[in-house]
């Protein structure tokens, strides 16, 4: 299930992530018809990927997901259901494999995603929601993404979602020398350390770093720059040049408010807002001397990358989800193949128990049995090779199905194996973070005390 900037707008995308990272472990406990799930929630998109018992559940197993996130979101089931588009089949592995290698990004190529797919599978993991051949389609994309990344152009480029809303933001200045621009970064979270990175990388020497949840001490204590709090904020965003949001909390800066704080003040502001739920008040870009840059303001800005590069990047793509396609349907007959060694194997056994009774274990008995196991080994040597042919060819059930029908065994599926991480910082409290340290401190408090 796919909702993505490419088809809706992102506020109905950040919607439906709220309570994102329930909703794997709600929906397998829900409903037998979801034996996996993993989350991928990102600034732009928010996707389920999900595994059914049997082809005949996949509409079950949808309407499931579809319930669990219309109760976590607060929308109509009607609603979320239209707004998520569905892959089933061999377009899963298409799909995810294009989004991992950042063919499906706002901005064509970006890096992050990569991590934001390995992310989402060791979360799911971790709440042992990923079954095991979701585990293999999240590993096999990652692997992907490095091949995209390491063979391609598209992996030289280095752009990311940051990198073009930071050459947006020169773009708007009159002065581009990053290293006497004063940056405030709202976040912890991953975004909020690649805009570190790139910020250093350009030159930024003063960057100082809040984030609702207290813990920007611990965030620069390892990238540099200064941790705020309710206390310092204040004047921190009244002197800076640029403030970028990449926490995406349930609060934000207001417009009145950040007004308030820049009362009196000449300096140019640049807003950069790269929370999918926003950290800034879209009225901020009403203010004298404000600039408002958004997620939709850098996909407009995003450079298309060079024909040959896509082409070569999407053909390895098609090409590896190609194979891991034929690899899993010809895995998926492995159960019935072990099935029907088994069920052959025990008739033998049980055949050659008579004869040891009868004749006691002689050289005649032990010739029997060489002559028995090699004519079994040949006689399974067909329907072995059958089923690998019909696994290529997606009729692996019809094998299974001949197998209970005519021998009457019950082929056993694999056992399953052991939150989709947005990368921006979702730690929240119920007022703007402008309002200062009392309300930060009261909430702190609520959250240890929960």
């Amino acid at each position: 299930m796919v909702a993505t900037h490419a088809d809706i707008d992102l506020e109905t995308v950040a919607q439906l992530s709220n309570g994102s990272s329930g909703i794997a472990t709600s929906a397998l406990a829900r409903s037998p018809a979801v034996k996996g799930a993993v989350v991928l929630a990102t600034c732009n998109r928010y996707e389920i990927y999900g595994e059914a018992p049997h082809a005949d559940d996949v509409e079950a197993a949808r309407a499931a997901l579809v319930g669990q996130i219309s109760e976590t979101s607060g929308l109509s089931e009607q609603l979320v259901s239209r707004s998520f588009s569905t892959h089933t089949g061999p377009d899963v592995s298409q799909h995810l494999f294009a989004v991992s290698s950042g063919l499906d990004s706002a901005v064509v190529g970006e890096r992050e995603i990569a991590g934001q797919v390995r992310r989402a599978l060791i979360t799911a993991q971790q709440e042992g929601t990923a079954s095991a051949g979701l585990v293999r389609l999240f590993q096999a994309a990652s692997k992907t993404a490095k091949d995209v990344g390491a063979q391609t152009a598209l992996g030289s480029r280095g752009l990311s979602i940051v990198s073009v809303a930071l050459d947006l933001a020169i773009d708007l200045s009159e002065e581009t020398d990053w290293s006497k621009k004063k940056v405030v970064v709202f976040g912890t979270g991953a975004y909020a350390g690649a805009t570190m990175a790139l910020l250093r990388e350009r030159g930024c020497r003063d960057i100082s770093v809040f984030s609702s949840s207290g813990r920007a001490a611990t965030f620069v204590a390892t990238r540099g720059g200064t941790a705020l709090d309710g206390d310092t904020l204040h004047a921190a965003v009244a002197a800076a040049d640029v403030m970028i949001g990449c926490s995406g909390s349930d609060t934000r800066v207001e417009a009145a408010e950040l007004a308030q704080v820049r009362a009196g003040s000449t300096q140019p502001l640049i807003a950069i807002d790269l929370a999918l739920t926003h950290d800034f008040d879209p009225a901020v870009g009403e203010l004298d001397g404000v600039e408002l840059l958004t997620l939709e303001s850098v996909r407009l800005a995003a450079p298309q990358e060079q024909a040959e590069s896509l082409a070569q990047a999407s053909a390895m793509v098609t090409g590896a989800a190609q194979s891991f396609e034929q690899e899993r349907e010809a895995r998926s007959v492995d159960s019935a193949i072990v099935a029907l060694r088994r069920h052959t194997m025990n008739v033998l056994d049980a055949e050659m128990e008579k004869v040891r009774a009868r004749h006691g274990c002689t050289a005649a008995a032990e010739e029997v049995e060489f002559a028995l196991r090699r004519m079994v080994k040949q006689l399974l040597h067909v329907p072995t090779v059958r089923a690998r042919e019909l696994a290529s060819n997606g009729q692996q059930d019809d094998y299974v199905a001949a197998l209970e029908t005519l021998y009457g065994i019950t082929v056993e599926q694999p056992a399953a194996a052991s939150k989709a991480e947005c990368p921006m910082d979702h730690s929240s409290l119920t007022a703007s973070p402008l309002q200062g340290a009392v309300n930060l401190q009261e909430n702190e408090a609520r959250r240890n005390s929960a």
